[in-house]
């Protein structure tokens, strides 16, 4: 999935002629943080809720203010894992998308990119979450894919999170079943570090309690 391909059609760009309160009110309607500026289709910068609060006069055109715009964008055939880095790299709600020759043609909300990224990792769909910890030089999704089909199950998802310690990652993997007593003791019997789990072997009080964790654990 590439940058144009998650264009959202919800978020209009503001032009120079419009106010600081025009731009307020679009963030709250909008449920975000950031609007691009364009003028005859030239990406001139993302202004934010903070920039707009500095203002002496909110209601004059933003055209009559000295902005101090910020300008990431992604390029439209920029894959997602980009579209994140940028997002996360400079604290935004919505992301320009550029062509070729700079030429604005939308952005991408955080929102819309969760919603994709929810969608990929089959967030939605029913099944148990693993959370392997290991060294860099151990990971072999092969072989971790091997022992969850060998228990009859599937791999729905899988992501890395980089560890403290830099010679260490954590691999969060989601397979289509909730009883995982069977997998996990075959990742024990091969020797692998379980940092966490979520199945059906806790009752719904400590599933929901469990899950709460893990998120926070993830910073979701």
């Amino acid at each position: 999935m590439v940058a144009k391909q998650l264009i959202t059609d919800e978020i209009t760009p503001l032009k120079t002629s419009n106010t600081g309160s025009d731009a307020l009110n679009w963030m709250d309607e909008y449920k975000v943080s950031h609007l691009p500026i364009v003028n005859n289709e030239v990406f001139l910068g993302l202004i934010s809720e903070d920039d707009i609060y500095e203002m002496n006069k909110s209601d004059e055109p933003l055209g009559n203010h000295k902005l101090s715009l910020a300008h990431p964008y992604v390029s439209e055939n920029d894959y997602v894992y980009d579209i994140m880095r940028v997002m996360d790299e400079n604290h935004l709600t919505v992301i320009p998308v550029l062509d070729d020759n700079k030429k604005y043609l939308g952005c991408i909300t955080m929102s819309s990119l969760l919603h994709f990224m929810a969608t990929s990792f089959s967030v939605n769909n029913p099944g148990g979450v693993i959370i392997l910890e290991m060294s860099q030089t151990d990971y072999s999704l092969t072989e971790i894919a091997n022992i969850v089909e060998s228990n009859d199950a599937k791999i729905l998802s899988v992501f890395i999170a980089d560890h403290q310690d830099s010679t260490r990652i954590q691999v969060i993997i989601k397979v289509n079943k909730m009883e995982l007593g069977p997998i996990l003791s075959t990742f024990d019997r091969y020797g692998y570090f379980i940092k966490a789990s979520l199945g059906e072997e806790e009752n719904m009080e400590d599933l929901r309690e469990n899950y709460d964790s893990l998120m926070n654990y993830l910073n979701i």
